[in-house]
């Protein structure tokens, strides 16, 4: 294993605490601008120097540099999914070898051991760690500043939560959210039901076209997940809308993916179509990861490499032809549910293991 010295679970343990209590729901900038604030004081705490906030709409990102000539970017976030309160109901709580709480998967847990591996070594320069405010809602505002930071640092590890049985993940799939709108006529229900233009008749159209463009196959899925329509049950309903989660393996997929939605057509008589969004993550390839999971693999023997269907700002450095490893965080489960925890005993571990890749990357 890497030479890092002094990695000590217990103040862990206690920065994970810290970090969990402040809750940092998406979206909500008083809480994150909270958050950033909280995760900047242990950067700079434990590492030392000035870590930065980088204000955006999206919530303030923080960003430290150990000087020197960049080398490698270390990546997460710190907004979670759960929504304020989530704490009252779920506490932090070390028990039975688990720590328990909102985020300390997904993925606080990560950022942590992060940040403590490079506390363990004696030189720290050439390493920067950008923890984003946005991730959990597409990166809009922090994109520019993840792919200006990969490229300056040539090498990204992603401090995103361990695939099952704690592998680190070697690829992940494109992914993107479509918003369909339809919009038809109101009539009476009962007494003209054909004066108007059943937009949810024509959603239902919509939503078997849409499902029919999957490719399980190839690693494609398209799959309506959110749909609304109408306003009184004795109105022909005038609007309709359906949300659509698509997930891909490779350029070309993701290329068909967006035509066929730009394509969708009305199958009612003056029903009118409109579709957003796009695939916004691109796929991330195996190959991108392959040179920095070789090492990784040296350094921890039998290390696992995953392909996952979830995506992570890591699709986008690795689509910039940037070496990007992935999964280096907490070893847990139950990412965005009530039952996430992470597994206390593998933190030194996997401290210890990012410490070994930052010394790795920049020997090499």
């Amino acid at each position: 294993m890497p030479k890092a010295v002094g990695v000590s679970v217990d103040a862990m343990i206690e920065d994970l605490r810290t970090l969990v209590e402040v809750e940092s729901p998406s979206r909500d900038l008083d809480a994150l601008r909270t958050s950033a604030g909280t995760v900047a004081a242990v950067v700079e705490t434990r590492l030392g120097g000035k870590a930065v906030l980088v204000e955006s709409e999206g919530g303030p990102h923080v960003h430290w540099s150990g000087g020197g000539t960049p080398r490698v970017l270390i990546l997460g976030h710190h907004d979670t999914v759960f929504p304020l309160g989530t704490l009252a109901r779920r506490p932090f709580l070390v028990e039975d070898g688990r720590a328990t709480g909102p985020g300390v998967f997904d993925m606080l847990g990560g950022l942590v051991q992060a940040i403590h591996g490079l506390a363990a070594l004696d030189d720290r320069s050439g390493v920067e760690i950008l923890v984003t405010a946005d991730e959990e809602v597409g990166s809009r505002s922090s994109r520019a500043l993840i792919e200006e930071r990969a490229l300056a640092c040539g090498a990204v590890l992603v401090v995103e939560g361990a695939a099952d049985g704690g592998g680190v993940k070697t690829s992940r799939k494109g992914c993107g959210t479509f918003e369909v709108s339809v919009a038809g006529r109101a009539s009476h229900a009962g007494l003209e039901p054909a004066a108007g233009v059943n937009a949810l008749v024509e959603a239902a159209y919509q939503v078997l076209d849409i499902a029919a463009l999957a490719r399980p196959e190839v690693g494609t899925t398209v799959t309506p997940t959110v749909a609304s329509a109408g306003t009184l049950d004795n109105v022909v309903p005038a609007r309709a809308t359906v949300v659509v989660d698509v997930r891909v393996e490779s350029a070309a997929e993701k290329e068909r993916i967006e035509a066929a939605f730009a394509a969708l057509a009305p199958h009612l008589d003056e029903a009118v179509i409109t579709v957003e969004g796009s695939v916004g993550r691109p796929p991330m390839p195996e190959s991108a990861a392959a040179e920095l999971f070789a090492v990784a693999r040296r350094l921890l023997p039998g290390l696992e490499g995953r392909a996952v269907g979830g995506g992570s700002d890591g699709n986008f450095t690795a689509a910039l032809g940037v070496p990007t490893l992935d999964g280096l965080g907490a070893v847990g489960g139950g990412a965005h549910a009530d039952h996430e925890y992470l597994l206390v005993g593998s933190m030194a571990e996997r401290a210890t293991l990012v410490a070994g890749l930052v010394d790795a990357i920049r020997s090499a």
